[in-house]
């Protein structure tokens, strides 16, 4: 549902959040599934205070109708609902975003999937991603460090950054890869993986590695995590291999 406000542009070129937020708001709640609101703890381990329960498709589509819009992005984050947040990632200007914004929002996060979209939407199209990644590592709350490795397997992902600042990263991972913590450990799992999937070839070896060496571990969540992306590795191989012999056919997994 796109969403038109009736005041004049703000500054910035967009629609005054004051005469938005509000009906952004209301169109969420109007498309809210009280199924989908029950099932965000119990099945999907998304657990928030203020969620009205909505799929995301229907968020992308909310976001892509109300398009780039910075003041607006900051008033329905300060809402304080799961959704409300969650679009306002996808409608915040990149360019907008300061450093003390991103540890503002970090510091809100209370599930994995609103720090995840974050990082994986917007954070990661930010010029701070490394410096970011380095702090948040060293934090001692579990969903401000997963938004390190959130962030770093989001930049991985999409291709940010070099070899350099990669390479730099796998020490962060290994370090962190003894925090048995269900949320830290599998958003490192994730960073390993991305960067073992992506990037350059010094990259992929660097990180192979690693996870042959925690797979190895006498540690249980190291050895884990180095299975985790072993084994993601394999699967990426297979898949390239079935794509080289039947080039017209293409694994949907």
């Amino acid at each position: 549902m796109a969403i038109k406000a009736k005041s004049a542009p703000s500054a910035a070129g967009n629609t005054s959040p004051d005469a938005t937020v509000g009906a952004v708001l209301t169109a969420l709640e109007a498309q809210a599934s009280q199924k989908i609101r029950d099932e965000m703890a119990p099945r999907y381990g998304i657990v928030t205070e203020r969620a009205f329960g909505m799929p995301m498709a229907k968020m992308l589509a909310m976001a892509k109708g109300l398009g780039p819009n910075h003041d607006l992005a900051a008033a329905l984050w300060d809402s304080g609902w799961y959704e409300a947040r969650m679009v306002a990632c996808m409608i915040e200007d990149p360019a907008c975003v300061t450093p003390a914004q991103m540890d503002a929002w970090r510091r809100d996060f209370d599930n994995w999937g609103i720090c995840d979209t974050v990082c994986f939407k917007l954070f990661d199209r930010t010029p701070y991603v490394f410096a970011k990644v380095a702090e948040w590592s060293g934090l001692n709350d579990e969903l401000g460090k997963r938004a390190a490795f959130a962030l770093l397997a989001s930049a991985a992902l999409h291709g940010k950054g070099g070899e350099a600042d990669y390479l730099g990263a796998l020490p962060l991972v290994e370090r962190a890869a003894s925090d048995d913590r269900n949320f830290v450990k599998k958003g490192v799992s994730w960073a390993l993986r991305a960067m073992g999937e992506k990037g350059s070839p010094t990259t992929k070896a660097a990180a192979l590695a690693l996870a042959r060496k925690l797979a190895a571990s006498s540690h249980a969540t190291e050895r884990w995590i180095g299975k985790d992306a072993l084994k993601s590795f394999e699967r990426k191989r297979a898949s390239q291999a079935r794509a080289q012999v039947s080039p017209g056919l293409h694994d949907t997994r």
